[in-house]
Formats: C-alpha cells, structure tokens, sequence
C-alpha cells in the first residue's frame, strides 16, 4: 500500500470511527438581525450538549454563559480561523477586559470553519461544571452572550454583542407559519360521572382538508384541571365509519388503538421539530378519530361539566417528514400484579423491533425525538433500555423522579436512532409500601401502568410493540396449575422482602408475549426474554489532552477493527 492509500485510508479511518454528530433539532437567532444562529441538541443520560455557532463575520467569535448578562463571571469560548489557521479557546471573565484562557480547557472542539463571510463553529462540552470556570447547565432559563469582531484581533466588540436568555435544557420551540391555523377535538357539555376514576371515549372526525396538512405543535384544552388525568387521541381504523360517544373499554371503540397525541396532568404545550409533523388529510384518509379522556374523580364530585380536550396547530407548508407516535411498555391487561408492602419493585415491557416486518410490509428504522412516561399512583421511576445486538447500548430516557401530577413530553435533545432488530425495554419502578393488598394493572388510577409513548419519524402504520409475561409460564414457575390457583395464592401470601423479591425475578425470568400491532390491528405474537438494564455511566468531564488522547486512542480502536474485517 502506498503512503497516499495508508494517509486516505487514516482520514477515512478518522472520520467514520469519530464520535458521533447527533442531530441539532434546536435553533435561536440570538440577535435581533439574524447574525447569530445557534444550534444545539443534548444527551442528558451521557450529560453532553453540542453546539453550532454561525456568525456572519470574518472575524473572531465569542459565545458563551452569564449569572446575570454582562461579562463578569461569564464561562466563554473565542474561537475563529486566522492568517495562521484556526483557534479556539476556553476562558472566563472576570471584568469588561479580554476574557482570561481557562488552565483547564473543558470545550471539545469538533469543527471551525469560514466561508461566505460565516464563520462556524461546532462544539461540545459537559452539562455540568468541569471547573470553576465553567457554569452548569441548568434546567433553568439561562443568559446566553455572544460578540464578534470584524478581525481575528481580539479587540473589543463595541456593538457587535448581545444576551439571550434560553431554557436549553427544557426548551420549546414556538414557531408560527404565515398560514397557521388551528382546530379543537373536544368534549362537549359532558357531565362528569361521580366516580373515582371513569374513562370516557368519543370518535369523531377532524377537521377535514383537500391535502395534505402537518400538525406541528399540540396543546391542552382543560377546563376542569382538578378532574382530568390525561388525554389520549387514537386514529381508527377505515372499518370505523360512525361517531358515538359512550364509556371506554365497553365493547366499542377499543379498535381505535394508534396514538396520535397524549397529554398527561401537569404537561403543557408540545411543538414538534422543525423537521417533522403529524400528518393529517390528503393522501392521509378521512379517519375517525377515538378521544379518550380519563377522569380523576377522588372526590367523586357529582355534576361537575367538562369540555376538554386537544388543540391543533397545523400548517400547509410541510416538513420534511411524517411523524409518528408507537406505544411501547407493558400491556394493559388483565393478570399483572404488583404485590403490596413494596419499596422498589420492577416492572417491565419489551418491544422487539425484530418482530415489525410481521406486520408491516415497507418497515424502516425510527428516529426517536422525544418520549412520554406513564405509571400511575405507585409509580417512582421510569427508563427506557435500548439495545442492539444482545447489548445494551443507551438508554433511550430516562426519569428518576417520576411524579404522577407532572407528565409532559419530554425532547430528548437529540435524534436516537433505532434500527430494525433493536430492542427496547420499559422498566418501571413502584412503592407500594403503603397498600396492604394487591395491585392490579389496569386503567383505574389506583391501578398500574407501565407504558413509554415514542415520537419517531418516518411514521409507519405501526401501533405499538408491548409485552406481557406469559401466564402459563409464570403460573408454573409459582408452583400453581391454573389462573384460579394462583389469584388465590397471591391474594393469600405474606408479602415481605424475601416474597417480593423472588416473585419480581420470577416475573423477570419468564418468557413476555410480545406483541406488534400495526394501524389495522394486525398484531403478531412472540415470545422473548427481559435483558439486564444497567445504568449508562455519564461521559466525564476531560481536559484538552484527555480529549486528544481519547481521539488517539479511538482511531487506533478503529483501524484495529478495519484491519480485522478486511
């Protein structure tokens, strides 16, 4: 091999072995005249957040964070390309002066370039504080600044600076197309039964439109905060031709099972990325929709009257993609249990997207942007496993502090990638401590659930992927022979840690029944087993030189394979 072959081949080496660029789904214009564009996206599991800075300038670049807007204390980076090349440092203010280089450097830089008169950046660096130079991202609104020069002399900026204050972290899009409109699905004038917990159900149809239009943002209609739980929109299938109004679960209505919207108590507002919409008219078909509302009636108020609902931004300028919403978790359905007197018991669902090409005839892979978490009382946490290959590779999210008054959907802060053949597992933790009987899942708020709600794009005529433990298999493995048998064991056995804890590894051991379901309610059937969901340790904070030795160390991880496959 000659000198040019082994350097094209280390290039080609370098870049595909290198660390992978995720999607940059969120973008601020931090200056008024549009010269300041930031992109960035983030993985809060690993505890990274990447930015990309384009100014329109020739000259040097500053960008950073600020306690209260102005350069005092400010966590910078200057960077730009030069008569000598490219520079770019990490540094902190400490007055109105030139910001003072970092001993440590904390910023990974992964691209600089200048072109057009732009200059662009592309930068990572850890949420958190790496040292007391660098300022923690929060979860909080935060004050951003940025200057510019007109000149790689780092001189000062005069007007050519700015603050934006940006929740990065929690952020939520708003953007508003010149023919945006909206519709309602909602109840109307319905009277609340005086019961504890009751689902009501309508399908109707939405608006109708000549082609094709995006939903791009959802919001909740409530009118009765203390009343309703959350709120589910199904797309039905072509066989449902008829509105009605009725009790859910009742017999009718239950084959209107693809999610196209939830909203649980305590969420907000939710716009999708600027890349992707739900689809609704066109070549999409006139459907019926299935609106379910569950209400949390404690009280059991009597002639309380509601007209909630679901809100509808849409446009005619589409995106570059459909999206989607599957299911995922635990099914819903009559023979799990959750003993009492528990202090952390687990629960899973595992979707095998092995099993898609059962149902659907063109599967591809999702690109999974955020995700909705749902237990009910007794749930504590929630994650969601992602594997590939019999290995876990991520965790596709995550919430530690699981809080039945606060559901929202959350971004994930970058697009996950999940192939064909990977696995995902719901893993639900509860406490039970408190209850002296069982737990049934169910529907009923004092039930449980254990569900992970994915937005993904391109969207498929998919469903959702659940699972549940096969109960012949669990029956025999608690010693019984029949359903019958083991309800009456259940209900009269002492539950204490031991008890508990074998039967949750019972549960764990035992083959699911995982299900695939597409839009049409074709649904195969399969057996699996639960894998072992470890925690993702988060990437450390690292200096410059630790960086550029991972770097070393990572392409020579990369020609060490290449060589072996070849």
């Amino acid at each position: 091999m000659d000198i040019l072959a082994l350097v094209l081949l280390l290039l080609s080496a370098q870049w595909s072995c290198a660390q992978e660029d995720p999607l940059l789904p969120f973008s601020e214009h931090l200056d008024p005249e549009h010269n300041v564009r930031l992109k960035w996206g983030f993985d809060e599991i690993q505890g990274t957040i990447l930015f990309e800075l384009t100014v329109n300038t020739s000259g040097w670049v500053g960008f950073g964070f600020s306690p209260k807007g102005g350069m005092t204390g400010a966590d910078i980076v200057i960077g730009g390309v030069g008569p000598k090349g490219s520079y770019f440092t990490d540094r902190h203010a400490v007055g109105n002066s030139i910001p003072v280089v970092d001993q440590q450097q904390n910023y990974k830089l992964l691209s600089l370039n200048e072109s057009d008169g732009k200059t662009v950046l592309k930068f990572q660096r850890s949420i958190k504080s790496c040292d007391e130079n660098d300022l923690t991202i929060t979860n909080l609104p935060m004050k951003l600044i940025y200057a510019y020069g007109q000149s790689d002399d780092i001189v000062y900026h005069n007007n050519r600076r700015g603050t934006k204050e940006v929740n990065l972290l929690k952020y939520m899009p708003r953007v508003n197309p010149p023919n945006s409109k909206y519709f309602d699905m909602t109840m109307v004038n319905f009277t609340v039964p005086a019961n504890q917990t009751y689902y009501h159900c309508k399908v109707m149809k939405a608006q109708t439109f000549d082609r094709k239009q995006h939903i791009y943002r959802i919001e909740p209609f409530i009118t009765n905060f203390d009343l309703v739980h959350h709120v589910l929109l199904y797309r039905c299938p072509q066989s449902v031709t008829e509105p009605f109004e009725a009790q859910c679960y009742t017999g009718k209505g239950e084959e209107c099972m693809e999610t196209v919207a939830v909203w649980g108590v305590g969420g907000g507002a939710f716009e999708l990325p600027e890349m992707a919409g739900l689809p609704i008219g066109g070549n999409v078909g006139d459907f019926f929709y299935r609106l379910e509302m569950h209400y949390n009636n404690p009280n059991k108020s009597a002639g309380r009257v509601d007209n909630s609902g679901l809100r509808f931004y849409y446009t005619s300028e589409l995106r570059q993609h459909d999206a989607a919403i599957l299911t995922t978790g635990l099914a819903v359905a009559f023979g799990y249990i959750i003993p009492p007197k528990a202090k952390s018991f687990l629960t899973y669902g595992l979707c095998d997207t092995a099993y898609i090409p059962k149902v659907l005839e063109t599967p591809h892979d999702l690109q999974v942007f955020s995700v909705m978490m749902h237990t009910h009382l007794a749930g504590r946490k929630v994650r969601v496993g992602h594997f590939r290959g019999g290995k876990q590779i991520d965790l596709l999210a995550v919430d530690e502090n699981y809080n039945f008054e606060y559901q929202e959907v959350t971004n994930l802060g970058k697009t996950k990638t999940v192939q064909l053949g990977d696995k995902l597992l719901v893993e639900c933790t509860y406490n039970t401590e408190n209850r002296n009987t069982l737990t049934w899942g169910g529907l009923s708020t004092s039930e449980e659930m254990c569900l992970a709600f994915l937005f993904y794009y391109p969207a498929m005529n998919l469903s959702s992927c659940v699972s549940f433990p096969h109960l012949n298999s669990l029956e025999l493995a608690m010693g019984t022979t029949d359903i019958n048998t083991w309800i009456y064991m259940m209900y009269t056995k002492t539950w204490n840690d031991t008890s508990i804890n074998q039967y949750q590894q019972t549960l764990k051991t035992v083959d699911q029944f995982v299900m695939v379901i597409d839009s049409f309610n074709n649904v195969s059937y399969d057996l699996g087993k639960i894998p072992d969901l470890e925690t993702i340790p988060p990437v450390p904070c690292m200096s410059g030189c630790a960086i550029k030795s991972l770097a070393l160390i990572s392409l020579l991880l990369c020609l060490a394979v290449h060589w072996a496959s070849v």
